[in-house]
């Protein structure tokens, strides 16, 4: 019996939705999901298609909901519809909308940029070498076995979160002699969280697909795409 997976891209195009979305449309369709793909959050107001809904994967940077949206997905969540996604598709969208940030338990809030002297007004500014870290807590996680800690050249993410997500990596933001805040600041890079019967995925590396084509980025979402799913 196959399973229904529903793709909600869209936003900022800086983030490639369409072509991030479509580089794990094969893994789904191969794991036995039929794939339906809408441009917009409207989906989420429909009942009966949530309903009957296994996974919802989104890549929507930035963007609004309406409140109907945004309250039929935390219905879906809560009865056991999957969530996953990545970056900002995930951890950057609906800013307005507290009722999607108490759900997905993180927010971006800064990605620090390179040197001031070394900035052109593109997006590289902000792609810095950083470390994603694997818990040790997390080693025999089903969605980060085998992985271990890596490097990537990227945007780095600084999250607002609560204390009621599942962090399987982190990363440490620096302390650079330019930098205005005071310290060193540890991040978390990967979370899982647990929302009624439902279950949540979210992954901040993957800015881009060259990013999400790093074996353990794309391994990790991946497997937490299939772990979130009902």
């Amino acid at each position: 019996m196959s399973k229904k997976a529903i793709i909600v891209r869209g936003g900022w195009e800086g983030h490639q939705p369409v072509e991030a979305t479509g580089l794990f449309l094969p893994f789904l369709r191969d794991h036995g999901y039929d794939c339906e793909i809408y441009e917009s959050p409207a989906v989420y107001a429909d009942a009966e298609t949530m309903g009957a809904t296994d996974l919802v994967v989104q890549c929507m940077t930035m963007s609004t909901i309406e409140k109907d949206e945004v309250m039929g997905l935390r219905a879906a969540v809560e009865a056991g519809t999957g969530l996953a996604g990545w970056h900002g598709g995930i951890a950057d969208s609906y800013r307005a909308s507290d009722d999607y940030l108490q759900l997905i338990g993180g927010q971006f809030a800064h990605h620090p940029a390179k040197h001031p002297d070394e900035r052109t007004g593109e997006q590289s500014d902000y792609y810095i070498p950083y470390r994603v870290d694997i818990r040790p807590e997390a080693a025999d996680h089903p969605i980060t076995r085998g992985i271990e800690s890596f490097e990537l050249v990227t945007e780095q993410y600084w999250v607002l979160h609560d204390q009621l997500i599942d962090v399987l990596a982190t990363t440490t933001l620096p302390k650079r002699e330019f930098d205005p805040w005071s310290g060193e600041h540890v991040n978390p890079a990967v979370w899982t969280r647990r929302w009624g019967k439902g279950r949540i995925f979210v992954s901040t590396p993957g800015h881009r697909v060259d990013v999400l084509e790093h074996p353990s980025v794309r391994t990790m979402i991946e497997r937490g795409m299939l772990w979130a799913s009902r």
